[in-house]
């Protein structure tokens, strides 16, 4: 019996690539001598089948701006496609470790008293059943020489998966998820903190300016930046497609296409931002409001071109592997972004360090300064990825500046319109929050942008465990590992309630102290401190239904997260809304 594989290819991606092998044919050439040549556990052994844990590696898609970071459905990469540089040996690693912890080779030299007796719950060798053939004395385990060798490594794994010998325990799989979700909690903090940082500055200034900065932001989500992270996907697949075929000098020339199509669509993205404050004005009740946000957002456009190309450097990346490219630049920019903010927003003007023999002059350009420390960030940063790709990795997939990028956009856009549609309606759930709060008054705008920013940085903890869960269990039921997949599933739904019961702690005993690191105005404090209970109230169970829907993620399942989503936010909520609105002006 054969079991299918867990790769599933997307037709359209398959047909931009032939069309692009045909017309300009030094593209099929393979570049598999420039790659890291990979061993035979990335393959499948002889005569067995296709259920490796390696099948089913996967690339997921973040986002990680506005209210809510979003994880569209992982991409699966098509058949016969390799691993990037170094996931086999990973992969390689994950395997022999755990055919180790079941028995199946012989395990690691170990103190007495180890914790991984302690804790494991796998079956010791001499209550193991005979799995393939009775054992002798002479014989070696499952018929084979014990060897440490790749080949090895995979025929072993293959025969102990289908003799249903692989078990795993809550201790390897809290490492695991500890180990898959580390890097990318700093990640999304980090790129959350370019948002925060003009948040944090502007708050100072009053209140009127702090619903605008909330206003504009709302409306730079929904008219321009989910647009460029949903029409961005589409290199979730076609990138994944080309470097897994071997054809790597593919993945820059849809690199490009990209960035084009992306500073194409920027030109009706101004128009709607540099008439935002005739646009807002006629929507929100306070005219100055709209009149600053307006001011904003004119000015963010200039960045805009640089982060369509920063989007699109990232997906360039993730296609190789490279998931760390993004937090090593944003280790330097949202430092960098906090800085810029700090010299241009604050209205004082100058601070002498006597002990040190010198002044810090800084501008002090008020509210205006915050848009264009936002600005200079999102130029910053495609630049900052290009440095990485040109000195560090990822030039491989890099064949120069061509022509032919300006062809064979149709199935680009194809794929890239349901990823607009599903990452709008999930930024479009939270923006108008915002746009609700704003004819109540300005205090409840100002307001509401505190308690939503600091509901959205608390959730930048328990979403990246998600998506750890949804990788892992996603490689385990691959890999035909049902029960290990459960128990992975139940270790993800633990750390999320501890993360959530930790978030509900700070928020309800930081309540007073925390809206004073937004504002210094007391009716915006005062409303913030009565409302940070509730939101307190809420971290256990957002915590939790983050990591459910990483598990249906993992599972395949996630429309049915998704419509639960749809029903929530737009059929629950607009029946609510109006009801509250309607009583806060009786």
């Amino acid at each position: 019996m054969t079991i299918g594989s867990p790769y599933s290819s997307s037709p359209i991606a398959a047909a931009s690539l032939a069309r692009d092998l045909n017309e300009y044919p030094f593209y099929g050439q393979s570049d598999d001598s420039e790659s890291e040549a990979e061993p035979s556990i990335a393959r499948q052994a002889p005569g067995l089948p296709d259920v490796s844990m390696v099948g089913s590696y996967r690339r997921p898609s973040i986002t990680a701006i506005g209210p809510r970071p979003t994880l569209l459905p992982a991409v699966r990469l098509p058949e016969g496609s390799r691993l990037p540089k170094g996931g086999w040996q990973a992969a390689k690693e994950d395997e022999r470790s755990l055919l180790r912890d079941n028995h199946v080779l012989p395990s690691k030299p170990s103190g007495p008293g180890g914790l991984t007796r302690l804790f494991s719950h796998v079956r010791a060798a001499e209550e193991e059943p005979a799995a393939i053939a009775a054992p002798t004395e002479t014989s070696a385990l499952l018929g084979r020489e014990i060897s440490g060798s790749d080949d090895n490594i995979a025929k072993r794994w293959e025969e102990a998966v289908l003799a249903g010998l692989i078990q795993t325990t809550w201790q390897r799989e809290a490492k695991t998820l500890g180990r898959y979700s580390r890097s990318l909690i700093v990640t999304f903090l980090l790129q959350y903190s370019l948002t925060v940082a003009s948040i944090f500055t502007v708050g100072h200034l009053g209140k009127i300016p702090l619903g605008a900065v909330s206003l504009a932001s709302m409306t730079s989500n929904i008219t321009g930046y989910a647009i460029y992270h949903g029409l961005a996907t589409s290199l979730d697949t076609l990138c994944a497609q080309a470097y897994g075929s071997g054809r790597k000098k593919l993945v820059g020339l849809q690199l490009q296409r990209m960035v084009y199509f992306l500073w194409l669509v920027t030109i009706p993205i101004g128009v709607v931002w540099l008439s935002a404050g005739a646009i807002l004005r006629r929507v929100v009740p306070d005219p100055e409001l709209g009149d600053l946000a307006g001011r904003y957002l004119r000015i963010l456009l200039i960045g805009a071109p640089g982060y369509a190309c920063f989007e699109s450097g990232k997906r360039y990346l993730q296609a190789q592997g490279m998931f760390n490219a993004t937090l090593h630049v944003l280790l330097f920019c949202a430092p960098l972004n906090a800085l810029m903010n700090w010299l241009l927003v604050w209205a004082h003007r100058a601070y002498s360090f006597a002990q040190r023999g010198c002044n810090i002059q800084k501008f002090g350009w008020g509210f205006i300064g915050a848009p264009i420390a936002v600005a200079i960030a999102d130029t910053i940063l495609p630049l900052c990825l290009f440095l990485y790709v040109r000195f560090v990795n990822g030039m491989q997939c890099w064949d120069g500046f061509t022509y032919r990028a300006f062809s064979n956009w149709g199935p680009m856009i194809r794929l890239a319109l349901p990823g607009l549609l599903m990452v709008e309606a999930e930024f479009l759930a939270f923006e108008i929050l915002t746009l609700a709060s704003s004819y109540l008054s300005t205090t409840h705008l100002a307001a509401q942008s505190i308690l939503g920013t600091i509901s959205s940085i608390t959730f930048q903890i328990p979403f990246p465990i998600s998506i750890a869960a949804s990788t892992r269990i996603a490689n385990l039921i691959g890999a035909t590992l049902s029960g290990a997949a459960k128990t992975s599933a139940k270790v993800a739904l633990v750390a999320a309630a501890i993360v959530g019961l930790l978030n509900m702690i700070l928020l309800s005993s930081l309540r007073k102290f925390i809206p004073q690191l937004f504002t210094n105005d007391p009716d915006v404090i005062e409303m913030v401190a009565k409302v940070l209970p509730l939101c307190a109230a809420f971290q256990l169970f957002d915590a939790l239904a983050a990591n459910c829907n990483g598990i249906l993620r993992g599972l395949g399942r996630q429309e049915i997260g998704g419509w639960v989503n749809l029903f929530f936010y737009y059929v629950v909520s607009s029946i609510k809304l109006p009801v509250e609105l309607r009583g806060s002006k009786g």
